[in-house]
């Protein structure tokens, strides 16, 4: 519906026909799924083990680098959050007092 007479003046200018008049597009049926194949146990396996040669495995330096990483970080985040929680803890004492 419009909302003030100036858009009802220019849809009407358009030829606009707003209203029950209008019909709504028609819906497209969405395309049929294809089943998948099924495969049997010795088959599956066989993919996994396909998609398994295909991964690139990180070299022992790389994944010790990023353990190394991983646990700086927690100490980092670690210390952050302790320093944060007792500049809260200290600025509530003052607050309330205690």
């Amino acid at each position: 519906m419009a909302s003030n007479e100036a858009t009802k003046k220019v849809d009407l200018a358009r030829g606009t026909n707003r209203g029950r008049d209008v019909v709504p597009p028609a819906r497209q049926t969405p395309p049929a799924k294809v089943p998948q194949k099924r495969v049997g146990p010795g088959e599956f396996f066989s993919q996994v083990r396909d998609e398994a040669r295909k991964v690139t495995w990180p070299s022992r330096r790389e994944t010790t680098i990023t353990t190394m990483m991983v646990f700086i970080m927690v100490v980092v985040t670690s210390l952050f959050f302790t320093v944060v929680d007792q500049a809260m803890r200290f600025i509530v004492g003052l607050i309330l007092g205690l």
